[in-house]
């Protein structure tokens, strides 16, 4: 786990949110199916999606019947499962810089609702969602930067999974806050429309 996350569990705890912190290989996916969570956040961390313990397992086989949020390799994890292709970024290694992410304000039951557009945002990768490779199909880009990376993406049938390439719980996201609670807004739509 990455020095900023608990700043994102910060947040998720100072919006009213209990949550439990989960090693990507402490659990099957089955034995947090019968943890019957509310939501899951699969967190950045070192690496590539495929050495990311259940991560991608989890998407696939939670992401449907569990609202998910992917942050870094997280959002690497969705598009990797989906049947995108993570790639080296054209712009080498990114650590600590801050960027203006731009995002689809047309989109319903979005991270990024409320929020300015273009919003400054913590970069901290060197892989990305390949642009050429993008499972278009199944996932829609959601944000991107000016040079036309994937900052965030979500399936098109499940929107209650997504992701941003992004750290949403760093001081240089203006916003962070803010897409941490429209994750937890998600989540209660979700159950709303299920309990309906």
């Amino acid at each position: 786990m990455e020095y900023h996350i608990p700043f994102c569990l910060q947040y998720i705890g100072e919006l009213g949110t209990n949550f439990k912190v989960y090693r990507n290989d402490e659990f099957t996916v089955d034995e947090i199916r019968r943890m019957n969570p509310r939501g899951i956040l699969i967190s950045p961390g070192p690496g590539a999606p495929k050495d990311s313990g259940i991560s991608l397992q989890t998407v696939l086989e939670l992401g449907p019947s569990i609202p998910l949020f992917g942050v870094c390799m997280g959002l690497q994890c969705i598009g990797e499962a989906f049947g995108g292709k993570i790639v080296r970024s054209p712009y080498g290694v990114v650590h600590g810089k801050g960027a203006l992410v731009y995002y689809d304000e047309k989109l319903e039951y979005s991270l990024f609702s409320g929020l300015p557009n273009p919003f400054n945002a913590a970069r901290y990768h060197s892989l990305v969602i390949e642009n050429d490779s993008f499972p278009d199909d199944i996932l829609e880009i959601t944000a991107w930067t000016e040079d036309v990376l994937i900052m965030g993406a979500r399936h098109k049938k499940y929107k209650h999974i997504q992701g941003v390439q992004f750290h949403p719980e760093s001081a240089i996201t203006t916003e962070g806050k803010r897409i941490v609670h429209n994750f937890l807004m998600l989540i209660k739509e979700f159950e709303a429309e299920k309990n309906a």
